[in-house]
């Protein structure tokens, strides 16, 4: 059994790959090509644990992510979203390989953000705004560094001091874009300037103003994960000319922001596509360079088990990680 670490990780994976990885894994689940039960979530006294199976039938590939959201762990020095990725050897059933599933976790979220920006933002998106500063946010801003030449990227978080630091951490760690990072004082005119715009946050309520939002933008909603969970605002689902989410059967099940407006007949269940479907056929992206378009994801265990797949294969190649 190989046992995989972030760092491990770190050394020989990149951002560019898990987007085109996870692209894949979408366009399979689309197909109707993975076998991907909706996760089980467990409520806990100060948290929830969820366990998200996957089997991707044509290669059959077998995984299971769990993980847990703890919101206090930072308190005590340990991640919010502490999770462990194990895949099955096809051959004799065995877990062959585990892997850090939070650094998994944050990878492959920020990759789907950056598969659907790639795919839906205008070519010459040039500022973007990143609404949060949690553990996903660090991969959320790589994504859309990767995939637009971003020359100006706001970022927002509720607790400005720890905006401005986390802020000042991603300047060093980016530095090699070359994009101005800089700590949002005026959300609503960031937003207003914004061609990309990313809220990765737990919030209840909208966190930013949809009147703002102007034609040609793409907006990702990518961390509200459950019913009572509402960022996007009710009014952007409704007035987006392209909306295109990870699962359907995930986010109508999960996801506040899409839930709400279908419930109040702003929009209908007929009116989004599947990120697998842009990925089957490009034609349904963007047309025009005036189009508001959404993404929003709640995840799924198709991204976990095909991206820690690859990781694996690539990591045996390489003689990375631990044999026990």
């Amino acid at each position: 059994m190989l046992i995989l670490t972030a760092k491990d990780i770190e050394k020989f994976y990149t951002m560019p790959e898990a987007i085109a990885v996870d692209k894949q894994a979408l366009k399979i689940y689309t197909e109707g090509k993975s076998d991907v039960p909706l996760r089980i979530n467990f409520d806990m006294q100060k948290g929830q644990c969820l366990f998200m199976p996957a089997h991707i039938k044509g290669k059959d590939i077998v995984g299971i992510k769990i993980v847990s959201v703890f919101p206090d762990n930072p308190k005590l020095g340990k991640p919010s979203v502490p999770a462990q990725v194990m895949m099955i050897d096809p051959q004799t059933g065995e877990v062959c390989a585990v892997l850090d599933g939070t650094f998994v976790t944050q990878l492959r979220t920020g990759a789907v953000q950056g598969a659907a920006t790639d795919l839906l933002a205008r070519k010459d998106s040039k500022r973007a705004v990143l609404i949060g500063t949690g553990g996903q946010a660090t991969s959320q801003l790589e994504a859309m560094l990767t995939v637009r030449p971003l020359t100006d990227v706001a970022i927002f978080g509720l607790d400005a001091n720890k905006g401005k630091q986390f802020t000042e951490l991603m300047k060093k760690r980016f530095e090699h874009f070359s994009a101005n990072l800089y700590f949002s004082e005026n959300l609503d005119e960031d937003i207003y300037q914004a061609d990309i715009i990313t809220s990765v946050t737990t919030s209840k309520e909208v966190t930013f103003n949809g009147d703002l939002v102007k034609p040609g933008a793409h907006i990702n909603g990518v961390g509200a994960y459950m019913p009572d969970m509402h960022e996007i605002p009710s009014n952007i689902v409704e007035k987006a000319d392209i909306r295109v989410l990870d699962t359907k059967d995930g986010v109508f099940v999960e996801a506040g922001d899409i839930i709400d407006p279908i419930e109040q007949k702003l929009v209908s269940k007929d009116d989004f596509l599947e990120l697998g479907d842009l990925v089957l056929n490009p034609q349904l992206c963007r047309q025009n360079e005036q189009q508001i378009t959404l993404f929003k994801t709640v995840g799924t265990a198709v991204l976990d088990v095909y991206v820690g797949y690859d990781i694996y294969l690539k990591a045996k190649e390489k003689g990375i990680g631990l044999n026990i």
